[in-house]
């Protein structure tokens, strides 16, 4: 029987074969590549693995450093920008 922790799937199975039949290991998942909040398209220039490595990474490495970065693609920024600009100046 699986220890208690391992029972729900926050872990991925992995089937190996072993001479006596077919074992599950239990691994770590990989997170997934950051999307876009606005239209859902992948970032990209935005590191994306196990916490402890991106922690491992300079700042510029982990995301662009314009705003929105991380959060939103250039495009869906781009047109934020503009958005908030016309506010500002309409008031």
């Amino acid at each position: 029987m699986t220890s208690p922790g391992l029972r729900s799937r926050t872990f991925r199975r992995v089937f190996v074969k072993a001479p006596g039949g077919v074992r599950i290991h239990y691994r770590k998942r990989k997170p997934q590549k950051l999307t876009c909040k606005s239209c859902g398209d992948v970032l990209k220039g935005v590191a994306h693995g196990i916490a402890s490595q991106i922690k491992k990474l300079s700042k510029s490495q982990r995301v662009p450093s314009r705003k929105y970065g991380g959060h939103l693609c250039s495009k869906c920024s781009r047109k934020e920008l503009v958005k908030r600009a016309e506010m500002m100046r309409n008031g």
